[in-house]
């Protein structure tokens, strides 16, 4: 109850889309495709209880809970990749209390489309999505980013929208994704 309060008393990134750039850069448009994402999962995200945080749609599915630590080592690859780090694997930190996975993915996000939005063209072209297992790297051009975590980090945040749906509590009305902002 007390990370709760705590959190509701804190501002956390992405509960609205900020207003569109005027001139459209490589990194803008990357950030903008983080930014829309993060306002799915925020508000997908938002005020999730017990019921919905154990929800597993069937034997063996991942819970909620489950997702959503994937869709933070999703958020650590997406921002590593923005500062050439490389993603080692197995990945060791996991968080357990969903008010800290939550705010810390959200975090993540922002400092990602921060990144972003301050790379040059060129800074763009060199970035690299980069895996290690057991000493052997594995190198990804920045595209991979976009059809890889970006894009599952979408699809699992729609899996939240739904599975909170199935328990009871959707997200709330007025949360708008094609304007970015909740009435």
């Amino acid at each position: 109850l007390l990370s709760t309060i705590v959190m509701a008393q804190e501002k956390l990134p992405f509960n609205e889309i900020p207003p569109a750039p005027s001139v459209l850069s490589s990194g803008d448009i990357i950030a903008r495709m983080i930014q829309g994402l993060g306002y799915r999962f925020y508000w997908a995200s938002n005020d999730l209880d017990l019921q919905d945080l154990a929800y597993r749609p069937s034997v063996g599915a991942a819970s909620s809970l489950e997702t959503l630590q994937h869709i933070y080592s999703l958020a650590l690859v997406i921002k590593n990749t923005t500062v050439n780090e490389t993603n080692v694997r197995p990945e060791t930190e996991r968080f357990d209390d969903y008010t800290t996975l939550r705010k810390e993915t959200l975090k993540l996000l922002e400092e990602a489309t921060e990144n972003l939005l301050q790379a040059s063209a060129a800074d763009i072209a060199k970035m690299e999505v980069v895996f290690e297992r057991q000493g052997k790297r594995s190198h990804f051009p920045v595209w991979n980013l976009i059809n890889g975590p970006i894009e599952d980090v979408i699809y699992h945040t729609g899996q939240i929208v739904s599975f909170r749906r199935t328990t009871g509590n959707p997200i709330p009305k007025g949360v708008n994704v094609f304007l970015g902002t909740k009435n």
